[in-house]
């Protein structure tokens, strides 16, 4: 999962009512989310040259997806049948 600034779109797409006015931009904030073993955690890595300021509630937002991916992933995890040995 990635965290990225909004990039406008190019100009050519504003005369397209339904075109996206803007695009992700390269990420900062990169949550990698482990899929093949439920007992692993996430781990965040920040890609970034300059200084990003991340609002509080964005922070929030981010790792609240990440936590639903975690759970999505563990869940998918069981219903295939691969219990991890602890």
């Amino acid at each position: 999962m990635e965290l990225s600034e909004a990039v406008p779109a190019p100009a050519a797409w504003a005369e397209n009512p339904s075109a996206e006015r803007h695009l992700p931009g390269p990420a900062f904030l990169v949550a990698f989310v482990p899929d093949e073993d439920p007992h692993l955690e996430p781990t965040v890595h920040i890609h970034s040259h300059d200084e990003h300021v991340i609002p509080y509630e964005i922070m929030r937002w981010f790792m609240e997806q990440v936590a639903d991916q975690v759970e999505r992933c563990r869940i998918a995890f069981q219903q295939d049948g691969r219990e991890a040995v602890e």
